[in-house]
């Protein structure tokens, strides 16, 4: 299967999967990961696939800096450090392909990089098998790469769900970053003036997702219990004491719990 690399910018615009391919699909899907998860990675026997977190892992794509470069007759040697660890990248050679020298050009040491390949191991030393090596020209890539890597883990770490959850009715297996039982709401905001616990209730009762909940739609829901001035300043105290945090814009919000 060839591996579709694209850019940093154009790789935003794709929406992300809500679940992870397993078992046979496994080879055919990218998981982004960091180097010390590589390290960690394990095989059942030595023909067998490798797994993290007892998750089957096919294509990796990791983001770093590399630290050395050692030319070879048949094959380039990348030392690769993202700060989590250290580990090789390696991708042969064809000298007769003016296609191939393109492909690979232009990367140096100190560059930030992002590798896709397969991880392998000769002589008990892991590495990645490169099938593709670009520049990280956008230095929030690595960011990016690092924030995608722990999204991936928890997913895989906490299970998967066909229908987006709510908080309130969340599965104990199936518990999200901003997930809360409804009697562990009602609880924990209790001390809160009435207009507050509104909104966070309003905000817990809705379906997970990134974006969090539009303040118009939080206004809708309280009702009379609140002018547009009073669920503002609501809302800038529930930030204040941590209870809520903006999203994607300063008129959405989640739950920070």
């Amino acid at each position: 299967m060839e591996v579709v690399e694209v850019s940093f910018k154009e790789a935003l615009l794709i929406p992300r999967p809500a679940v992870l391919v397993q078992d046979a699909e496994a080879s055919l899907s990218l998981r982004p990961l960091t180097v010390a998860q590589l390290l960690k990675a394990t095989q059942a026997h030595p023909d067998a696939e490798w797994t993290v977190d007892d998750v089957e892992i096919g294509h990796v794509t990791v983001v770093s800096q590399v630290i050395t470069i050692h030319v070879q007759a048949t094959n380039f040697v990348y030392w690769l450090d993202d700060g989590s660890g250290r580990i090789e990248a390696r991708h042969w050679v064809d000298s007769t392909s003016e296609e191939d020298s393109g492909k690979w050009g232009g990367i140096g040491e100190n560059m930030y990089v992002r590798v896709t390949g397969t991880l392998k191991t000769f002589g008990n030393k892991r590495y990645i098998n490169a099938t593709h090596i670009r520049v990280a020209t956008d230095p929030h890539e690595v960011y990016f790469h690092i924030l995608e890597a722990i999204s991936v883990t928890i997913m895989a770490d906490r299970g998967f769900s066909s229908a987006p959850p709510t908080r309130a009715s969340a599965s104990k297996g199936s518990v999200s970053a901003y997930t809360g039982q409804a009697s562990k709401i009602s609880d924990q905001y209790t001390h809160l003036p009435p207009l507050q616990q509104k909104i966070v209730r309003f905000i817990a009762s809705q379906p997970l997702s990134e974006e969090g909940v539009h303040v118009s739609a939080i206004a809708r829901a309280v009702g009379s219990d609140g002018d547009a001035q009073k669920i503002s300043d609501a809302l800038d105290h529930l930030m204040d004491d941590g209870h809520v945090f903006s999203t994607i814009d300063d008129s959405h919000f989640n739950l920070s719990i």
